[in-house]
């Protein structure tokens, strides 16, 4: 099998704060291949955007630190990479959208200035060429009067048209590795749509892999040829996103699924995982899920299960796989 364009392997990043030392992301361990597209989901807190911080080395620090683990990008090592080595991957590379384009566009440059920084920082393009390539990738990613918004601020476009900005900039020089944080988060489902088309076709025509954050298992079962379930810093479940959707092995997996309203059969009550997602740090032993899991055993409250096969490529944290 082919070297796995990025491979996350047992990372962990903690944060120093005054509660003390705080594991977000706990031991994770994820492949991105060429050209695939691979959907990371979990309720709000479980690690997922820490984890894509920590891939681009984003992580803000103070208080945050990737404390142990590898992360390797075709092959380099990228937790011991310099901040230099680092400017020139990201954006170039391996890009990001991320969740709210209004916080990540400076409102005091243009669109075109914005978007031309990234092509003249990694390709050498002198300032007319990197105008024609702004405009050239806003009518990429359809919008509309392209020459005339390139000299526009992020105030004077909507949430829909500023997302499509950030993945202009995200694909103007071709990244190998797309980061997507909940792009269609606060959107329209109209919109929603096509940034997800935008996306597929991204992926289809430049062979993009894509690394999807969401908590939307529709946007999954639409967008993802494979799927990793995250639950309180740990991977709890991953593999084929057909399989996992059709037969859920890991009971948080499962209560996600049933989460999901459903069209047909009588009216009822929408099913919710009962408690809460555990405060980072709070749970030191055992299984994470154990405080909020019918199935849990004592077992389960002492010993933390490993990520075990539980069929053709798929891999489940539960003692009942034992």
């Amino acid at each position: 099998m082919s070297q796995p364009l990025l491979e996350i392997e047992n990372l962990q990043t903690h944060f120093f704060t005054d509660r003390g030392q705080i594991p977000a992301v706990d031991g994770v361990s994820i492949r991105v291949n060429k050209g695939e597209v691979v959907g990371i989901v979990g309720e709000s807190g479980c690690g997922k955007s820490v984890t894509s911080l920590s891939v681009m080395r984003l992580v803000p620090n103070p208080p945050g630190k990737i404390v142990g683990g590898s992360i390797r990008f075709k092959g380099e090592e990228l937790v011991a990479a310099s901040e230099k080595r680092m400017r020139e991957l990201r954006g170039n590379e391996i890009a990001m959208i991320f969740q709210e384009p209004m916080t990540s566009l400076n409102p005091v440059y243009t669109i075109g200035d914005q978007i031309g920084e990234v092509i003249r920082l990694h390709t050498g393009a002198t300032k007319k060429e990197a105008r024609q390539r702004s405009i050239d990738m806003l009518k990429k990613v359809g919008i509309p009067r392209a020459e005339a918004i390139v000299d526009e601020y992020p105030h004077q476009l909507s949430g829909g048209m500023r997302q499509r900005v950030m993945i202009a900039m995200a694909m103007a020089c071709n990244p190998e590795l797309l980061i997507a944080d909940e792009p269609t988060t606060a959107l329209d489902v109209t919109i929603q749509a096509q940034i997800l088309d935008l996306m597929r076709q991204l992926n289809r025509e430049s062979e993009t892999a894509i690394m999807l954050i969401t908590h939307d298992l529709g946007v999954v079962a639409e967008m993802c040829h494979r799927v990793v379930v995250m639950y309180a810093g740990n991977v709890v479940e991953e593999g084929d996103v057909r399989s996992i959707l059709k037969e859920p092995k890991h009971p948080y997996t499962i209560g996600l699924l049933h989460s999901l309203p459903k069209l047909e059969g009588a009216r009822k009550r929408l099913y919710s995982i009962p408690g809460n997602v555990p405060i980072p740090g709070s749970l030191t032993v055992g299984c994470r899920f154990a405080p909020r899991c019918e199935h849990a055993t004592d077992r389960c409250r002492t010993e933390m299960p490993e990520l075990r096969p539980a069929g053709p490529n798929r891999r489940t944290r539960c003692w009942l796989y034992d």
